[in-house]
């Protein structure tokens, strides 16, 4: 029999003269009557970043997927497939709540304000704030448990780790290592990400500013002196201006620049933003195998 401290407790979740006691019962043998669940991830997911729409893609999870960046190029059939919801920096909120989703994947503090006002809607939010290497297989094994493809992620992902292994031991073997200026965006000039910069490191270069990978936002990445590239000395200056076309011959006629093996030699490449500045797959795979077919061509070039 319930005593009076605890009837006066229950009280909240009383309706009229009908209380809880009477309605919990019933509520649990409706719930025990129901079908049961076996698969309790999100089915109707929002991408507000091209990194996890590629990767539920290739977890053939993509019927969950029903809303993704404009930005997304990657895999190439998303854009044709899927509703566009979104920038980096703003999205469209009245469109994604239309979609009904039940979880929404975001990266970083850039879009904290999306986040934000779509958590205030009553949508479940993920943020990824992903910046190294590990933080991305982090991020993708996470991905892969939620949509019930946590065995199937780890083995994508000990499969890239393997790869990577691999590039970073054919480098070993390599009797110099290539210096790697690796530009993000242009005016201002800003340096490599902390991921972009570990992965030069795998594929056999060094990265010339390594102090300021480890920096998570662009803005403490920008080079208050550009000349200090000159000083710096890199093999090969690679541009990927954040969905911009890299334009070398601008980077070339830099007051100075002239100076650098790397201008004098022409060694100045782009790498799509999508294939590198995407801290998801395609960075770990294609990005990097891009960065190591420079530099082993760098080697061979030295040799010869």
């Amino acid at each position: 029999m319930a005593t009076t401290s605890s009837r006066a407790a229950c009280t909240w979740a009383c309706a009229g003269n009908r209380c809880a006691d009477s309605i919990w019962p019933i509520a649990i043998m409706n719930l025990a009557e129901r079908t049961p669940r076996t698969d309790y991830g999100p089915r109707r997911i929002v991408c507000l970043t091209e990194e996890t729409t590629e990767w539920l893609y290739l977890l053939g999870e993509e019927e969950r997927i029903v809303g993704i960046s404009g930005y997304t190029v990657r895999p190439r059939r998303a854009r044709q497939e899927k509703p566009k919801v979104s920038a980096f920096l703003s999205a469209k909120i009245d469109r994604i709540l239309e979609l009904e989703p039940d979880c929404v994947f975001g990266f970083s503090d850039l879009q904290a304000d999306i986040a934000a006002a779509l958590i205030r809607a009553g949508v479940p939010v993920t943020v990824f704030n992903q910046r190294s290497i590990e933080e991305i297989f982090s991020m993708m094994a996470q991905v892969a448990a939620m949509v019930g493809q946590g065995a199937q992620g780890l083995a994508r992902i000990a499969a890239i780790r393997e790869r990577l292994r691999a590039l970073a031991a054919e480098a070993a073997g390599w009797p110099r290592r290539p210096r790697v200026y690796f530009e993000e965006w242009d005016e201002p000039p800003i340096s490599a990400i902390r991921w972009v910069s570990e992965l030069i490191a795998v594929a056999g270069g060094d990265d010339v500013f390594p102090e300021l990978a480890r920096q998570p936002l662009g803005r403490d990445r920008i080079l208050s002196d550009p000349s200090e590239v000159i000083r710096r000395q890199p093999d090969l200056i690679i541009g990927s201006w954040c969905g911009k076309k890299f334009r070398p011959e601008r980077v070339a006629a830099r007051a100075g620049w002239a100076t650098m093996a790397a201008v004098r030699e022409g060694a100045l490449y782009e790498i799509k933003s999508a294939d590198i500045l995407q801290p998801g797959p395609a960075a770990l795979t294609d990005g990097v195998e891009q960065l190591h077919r420079l530099f082993a061509d760098w080697q061979a070039r030295q040799q010869g």
